[in-house]
């Protein structure tokens, strides 16, 4: 399972319904609103890469008032139960 954050900068007067969009989009698990750089951030998760393609470029990138996108993918998750150290420190 391939997760992905994908960071997403929208028109101002769209951010809501380019977030309702997204959230009712196949794959997509979780969506917030955010300050700084962008302004909706997703939360996507896909069995492959094909998928991920389809998911992003195919169908959020197209949504109407969507500027632009930035797609981060996951190596690992952590939980607080799994770190007995800093994620940060050597």
């Amino acid at each position: 399972m391939l997760t992905a954050f994908v960071m997403i900068e929208t028109d101002a007067d769209k951010v809501s319904a380019v977030a309702q969009a997204v959230a009712n989009s196949p794959n997509v698990a979780e969506v917030y609103s955010v300050t700084g750089d962008f302004d909706v951030i997703a939360i996507v998760r896909v069995a492959n890469y094909d998928l991920l393609a389809e998911a992003v470029p195919d169908q959020i990138s197209r949504i109407e008032g969507v500027r632009r996108t930035h797609t981060l993918l996951a190596f690992r998750s952590f939980s607080a139960k799994d770190l007995a150290w800093d994620v940060g420190t050597a």
